[in-house]
């Protein structure tokens, strides 16, 4: 009796040890591959778990990217674990071949969750094409040419199949150069059609006087004033692309409001305030100060601030420690004279100099490193003479 009890207790605490080991490996194989293919869910979806079952594992989830589903079947293969994948490959069947999209209105605000109420995480403004992964409700999940993962509301973009896209992208197209002011219904009347901001982009179906005719995404037409626009392929050959053009742009943004969130004149955190000044002259960066700071080339972290050039970005935050890791939370923009322009409150200019008026003790205390992105090499980083994001090259 004592013997079948103990070969009882045996059993149980050996025989059952297979299975969780089977358990840490699928988990293991998730993670590895998800640190592997999509490492910062701001910008890839790998959203997968498994659940056991008598006949084996069950994989769940969703995922935007085939090829890291492909490696975690080979692994799983490998380990001779039995699974039934029931994984959801992006885009979804319910978009009916709609997988792109292009921003309708002048700001769209792009959030965390597919409702009005979830956070702002970033915006996109008119004519981004973006792409639609999948639908729930009227929001679209889309992703940004940054690659940015968020939620729009149906009523800010247009849907478009790819040959859509392929048409809308070989049209023409003039830039909104101005950092605010409005579309009209047509040359002579003041009734406006929409609101426009700097970096707005729209299909120009021809030019009245002083004005371009234009199109929207939705459809709708208007005019759009020829001295606050340029045709947008002349705007791009024209571009400066130097220290002084990036300080002249930052300049022009300056009292704009702080808005967590926001990437356009109406209202922009600090990561959002120097995206839009590389936009406004050429160049697609990332999303966040955290993104941003992994691009580039490394400049100074010890404060050497004559090293630096205009149109460097400083980052701001916390040092890594014994026990914790450094944490970027802030950036700004070098302009020289020992100041640096960023959106905190507003945009504004702070200095380095504690003899300045508008020396920024806290910034200073809290400066991490300084990063150059200005004609670099860099896969983050977009150039759109080279990248043809909203104009088919001819």
């Amino acid at each position: 009796m004592r013997f079948s009890i103990y070969c009882l207790v045996l059993f149980l605490i050996f025989g059952c040890q297979p299975e969780q080991k089977k358990d840490v490996e699928v988990s293991s194989y998730i993670e590895e591959i998800k640190n592997e293919f999509a490492p910062d869910k701001r910008v890839a979806l790998f959203k997968i778990e498994g659940e056991q079952n008598p006949k084996g594992w069950t994989l769940k989830g969703e995922t935007n990217l085939p090829e890291a589903l492909i490696a975690l079947k080979e692994k799983l293969e490998e380990a001779n674990i039995v699974y039934i994948d029931s994984i959801k490959v992006l885009p979804g069947e319910n978009l009916e071949g709609k997988h792109h999209a292009v921003v309708s209105i002048s700001v769209a605000n792009l959030r965390s969750e597919p409702k009005h109420s979830a956070e702002l995480s970033t915006q996109a403004t008119l004519g981004t094409p973006l792409k639609v992964w999948k639908m729930e409700g009227g929001w679209y999940y889309i992703q940004t040419p940054d690659k940015y993962l968020a939620w729009v509301n149906s009523g800010e973009i247009s849907l478009l199949t790819d040959a859509e896209l392929d048409e809308w992208m070989n049209r023409d197209k003039i830039i909104y150069i101005d950092t605010y002011g409005h579309a009209f219904s047509n040359v002579r009347s003041q009734t406006r059609v929409s609101d426009l901001v700097a970096g707005n982009i729209l299909e120009t179906t021809g030019e009245e006087g002083d004005f371009y005719r234009v199109r929207f995404p939705d459809g709708r037409e208007a005019y759009v004033r020829k001295k606050e626009a340029k045709p947008y392929d002349t705007w791009l050959d024209g571009l400066d692309r130097s220290q002084e053009s990036l300080v002249e742009t930052s300049k022009t943004l300056m009292g704009v409001p702080y808005l967590w969130g926001g990437t356009s004149t109406k209202g922009m955190d600090c990561s959002g305030f120097t995206k839009t000044v590389y936009f406004l002259n050429g160049m697609i960066i990332p999303r966040d100060a955290s993104q941003q700071v992994r691009t580039g080339n490394g400049i100074d972290s010890v404060k050497n601030f004559n090293q630096l050039q205009k149109g460097d970005l400083l980052f701001f935050g916390r040092k890594a420690t014994d026990s914790t890791a450094e944490k970027v939370v802030h950036v700004g923009m070098w302009i020289g004279n020992n100041e640096f322009i960023h959106a905190s409150d507003r945009v504004r200019i702070s200095s380095m100099d504690k003899d300045a008026e508008n020396y920024d003790e806290y910034n200073l205390n809290r400066y991490l490193r300084t990063k150059r992105v200005l004609n670099q090499k860099d896969q983050a980083l977009i150039d759109l003479q080279r990248n043809f994001t909203f104009l088919n090259s001819n």
